[in-house]
């Protein structure tokens, strides 16, 4: 059974996922905010199936990037909440395709609960969109990154 294990090495690993994720999305602002999002920095969400460090990791990492949102505070709570709790069900997946789902499920539901009102457009289709976006996101990507992750872990014995 998977375990936290918290040490000056988890901190630091869940420091430079939060880093990555957040420079990713400012970034790339124009793309990862709104009802229209293709938030490259998502990819880095399937991190939790290998890492738990990635779980704080993401989480914090997007209540930095949602700083800049330009839905406020409700982004920055509402998103942050909805990715830390997807991070968690991704840590606690079976097997590498099941983790991708929350990441993907958790957003298009959750998010336009607040985006929604927030951009007078009607819940589903902004569900629709939101999903759609981490579909492409992180069925392109989520894969490939995991898989980058687990080498870098590897090869440089990355443990706690």
């Amino acid at each position: 059974m998977k375990e936290f294990k918290i040490s000056a090495r988890f901190i630091a690993r869940a420091a430079i996922i939060a880093a990555v994720y957040t420079g990713l999305t400012m970034t790339l602002q124009s793309i990862s905010f709104g009802p229209i999002q293709f938030r490259l920095a998502e990819a880095l969400t399937v991190l939790p199936f290998i890492d738990a460090a990635a779980v704080p990791g993401v989480a914090l990492g997007c209540m930095f990037a949602n700083l800049s949102s330009p839905f406020g505070l409700v982004d920055i709570l509402g998103g942050s909440l909805i990715t830390l709790v997807s991070a968690y069900l991704t840590y606690k997946a079976p097997n590498r395709y099941v983790a991708l789902l929350p990441p993907i499920i958790l957003n298009a539901l959750g998010v336009p609960i607040y985006l929604a009102p927030a951009a007078n457009m009607p819940y589903w289709l902004v569900a629709l969109k939101v999903g759609l976006g981490q579909l492409v996101v992180i069925g392109l990507l989520g894969l490939p990154v995991l898989s980058l992750y687990q080498r870098i872990m590897s090869r440089f014995s990355i443990k706690d």
